[in-house]
């Protein structure tokens, strides 16, 4: 076996799970996580966008720097640590493959994999992504499917979170979100379940022994973990949290809704059953709500 790491690079699709994925990898013996789990590197770079990336950081480590330890302190330690190299990292202000390899890899010991889990890449275009997928001797690239209606009305709670602090608020806002995106309003929202699109992009720019395409369903329920352990070259896993990682706030997608969202994804179910030659059942079950 090389001495030279895998390098994972999941590149969403956002909402679909890729938590839950960087939290059961990161209690893998075989693999080496920092503490960060979207680095937003290759978007950074492709916007030019340091000076934002490098504020945002700055603002969490000077957080962490005043917030007392309480009885995670070496949890505390590790993530200061690893904001601190980042931040060395973008600094540079410039692309530097090294660099970003190296963070990556400082510390992993012998471990085998090593990983970036930053859902955006997935809207970057296939010259971007080409580039990912040649940066090191074996780069291997995962993304992951979600029910399009359940990923959107997850992203849109997500949103809503984020801008309210009441629950009534949150409802209203959740609901309000929702409809800008139907109404076209949210295209950045809507992009990131363009797998249509992005599964393109990845077709064209990456080996196809080297990417690893799985519905969330399987994922959760135990197959697509099989099969992300044997594509990664790794033991099967036996540790998994036991709950949803990041899980949206309950809240029931209203029927007009529902019909409306599906209507307007219709294209990304239909690309999928002709991909992949079936849905899952929750896809299913979603799609027929929608045209009931």
């Amino acid at each position: 076996m090389s001495d030279q790491p895998t390098y994972l690079v999941c590149a969403g699709a956002t909402k679909a799970g890729t938590s839950w994925l960087y939290a059961t990898l990161r209690r893998h013996p075989d693999c080496y996580l920092r503490s960060i789990k979207e680095l937003h590197y290759f978007d950074t770079v492709a916007k030019g966008d340091f000076d934002r990336q490098i504020a945002l950081r700055q603002e969490e480590l000077a957080r962490l720097e005043a917030q007392d330890a309480g009885d995670r302190p070496a949890a505390l330690r590790r993530r200061k640590r690893d904001l601190r190299e980042w931040l060395a990292v973008l600094e540079r202000r410039a692309e530097d493959m090294s660099a970003y390899l190296g963070y990556l890899t400082n510390g992993r010991s012998a471990r085998r994999v090593v990983g970036d889990i930053t859902p955006s890449y997935g809207l970057l275009d296939a010259g971007r992504l080409r580039a990912i997928a040649r940066m090191a001797a074996d780069v291997r690239i995962v993304y992951l499917l979600r029910d399009p209606v359940a990923r959107l009305w997850s992203h849109m709670r997500m949103l809503a979170r984020r801008r309210t602090t009441g629950a009534g608020d949150f409802a209203a806002a959740a609901r309000a979100l929702m409809d800008s995106a139907l109404r076209g309003q949210e295209p950045r929202a809507i992009a990131r379940g363009d797998y249509a699109g992005a599964l393109a992009r990845l077709d064209a720019a990456v080996d196809p022994k080297r990417l690893l395409v799985l519905f969330q369903d399987d994922l959760l329920a135990g197959p697509g973990l099989a099969r992300l352990t044997a594509f990664l070259g790794i033991s099967p896993a036996t540790r998994t949290p036991g709950r949803a990682v990041h899980a949206g706030v309950p809240l029931p997608l209203a029927d007009d809704q529902h019909a409306r969202a599906v209507a307007l994804l219709q294209p990304q179910y239909a690309y999928v059953a002709q991909r992949f030659g079936h849905l899952p059942e929750s896809w299913q079950r979603s799609l027929d709500r929608g045209v009931a």
